[in-house]
């Protein structure tokens, strides 16, 4: 059957080992990956910068915003960071993403290698579930000039300095006053990143469905001061009251050296990002099998060791 997706790009993480195609390079996945979307009959094409970094030739080469723009699909090879780039690049554009995992985890790159040619053909065919991720849009005012903007996939950080005491924040909802916190920082994270640091730090697990973030405070100095699930409707602002050399990560996109009295403001970005995943995905298979739930447990619907 013909593919339902006409023109399809590649993007790769650079200078890695793919671990599922017998320690052949990330180059060769990809000419692999290339060479069966051809089968398939799609038009291939490369993002630029992996073509040239990978030295890949013979395919069309366009940047990540003629990829938007032009293409029906795009397939992400690499790991869950790689994905975090793209989605936030692309989501502007509506592109459906498909992840194949080269990383360790794969939370959100979720096909692996040496499963991509039986994952991808009836996927290719329209046979997927589909999954839309929300984004956070970020900005960082100072006396009532924004100073950075950005977008984030799974979460803002605000963290004390690495030689530094605590920190203490203001945090509000809506201009309502939530609370002050002294702690070693605050995160606000999506559902897709409440299984990154947010989780780390004590936060819950929010399944991708709900509109929600969650609040979670690092290392704080009242342990009162509990993670907390908000609608992805409000406005959140964070203020830096006191506390040495701050910063603030946008999914690690950092800026240093924050001011008392910047002010971070979170709201929902108008953007979402399309994952597409094998027919009969499941997000809970997903967790299960990352987090090694059930291990040991042998029984029907669950791992075996």
């Amino acid at each position: 059957m013909k593919s339902k997706f006409r023109q399809v790009a590649l993007i790769g993480k650079y200078l890695t080992v793919a671990s599922g195609a017998s320690g052949a390079s990330s180059r060769h996945a990809l000419e692999d990956i290339a060479h069966f979307l051809h089968d398939q009959g799609c038009e291939v094409i490369f993002e630029h910068d992996t073509a040239h970094n990978m030295g890949i030739h013979g395919y069309p080469m366009l940047d990540i915003a003629a990829i938007g723009k032009e293409c029906d699909l795009c397939l992400v090879v690499g790991g869950d960071g790689t994905m975090l780039g793209m989605g936030r690049q692309l989501a502007p554009y509506g592109v459906p993403l498909i992840g194949i995992n080269q990383g360790r985890l794969g939370f959100i790159t979720d096909i692996r290698f040496e499963d991509f040619k039986t994952a991808l053909a009836p996927m290719l065919r329209g046979e997927f579930e589909e999954d839309h991720r929300s984004l956070i849009h970020a900005s960082v005012m100072r006396d009532g000039r924004c100073v950075f903007d950005a977008q984030a996939m799974n979460d803002v950080v605000v963290n004390r300095g690495a030689t530094s005491g605590m920190v203490e924040l203001r945090v509000k909802v809506d201009g309502r006053f939530v609370s002050n916190q002294r702690a070693d920082g605050l995160i606000i994270a999506t559902p897709t990143g409440s299984t990154a640091y947010a989780l780390s730090a004590g936060g819950p697990l929010i399944h991708p469905s709900i509109p929600g973030w969650v609040l979670v405070p690092i290392a704080p100095h009242t342990l009162s001061n509990r993670p907390i699930v908000l609608s992805n409707e409000a406005e959140i602002t964070i203020e830096i009251v006191a506390g040495r050399d701050a910063s603030a990560n946008f999914d690690m996109q950092s800026l240093a050296s924050l001011l008392h009295g910047d002010q971070i403001v979170v709201t929902r970005s108008k953007h979402h990002v399309r994952f597409l995943h094998p027919k009969g995905w499941s997000y809970f298979d997903t967790l299960r099998q990352k987090m090694h739930w059930n291990e040991g447990v042998v029984g029907e619907g669950t791992l075996k060791p």
